[in-house]
């Protein structure tokens, strides 16, 4: 069961480096309990996850497998499914890393009010004249 653990770990240290993200116990757990709509999970259990002590029930799972744009099934067991048909997700710039992210995911969570006073302060903030 540990070698399970160590290449789920490994995986999801891939998947969420590959996505844009540190692939860092605070980062994940900041990410997945401000998606997960269950109780949230501790910093350790997240840290489990990364070092190979745990593995995420299948509800947790599914979460963790959205926010990175994988597979749940390959992010588990590390074969992609042949049975689910998925739209693929274009990767983020380069130079996107996990604290744009995080903004960009806070943005995405605001009003619609609020998002256009940020709109307009970031297109004042650009202006160059």
């Amino acid at each position: 069961m540990g070698n399970e653990r160590e290449k789920f770990s490994q995986r999801l240290a891939n998947a969420m480096q590959q996505a844009g993200y540190e692939a860092r116990p605070k980062v994940l757990f900041h990410l997945f309990n401000s998606h997960y709509r269950g109780r949230s999970v501790t910093f350790q259990t997240v840290s489990r996850w990364l070092r190979a002590g745990a593995i995420p029930a299948q509800d947790k799972l599914q979460v963790i497998a959205d926010l990175l744009g994988v597979e749940p099934h390959a992010l588990r067991f590390g074969s992609p499914s042949r049975s689910r048909v998925a739209e693929t997700r274009s990767p983020w710039p380069s130079g996107v890393g996990s604290r744009e992210r995080q903004v960009i995911d806070t943005f995405l969570k605001l009003s619609p009010k609020k998002r256009d006073l940020v709109g307009d302060l970031v297109r004042a903030l650009s202006d160059n004249s």
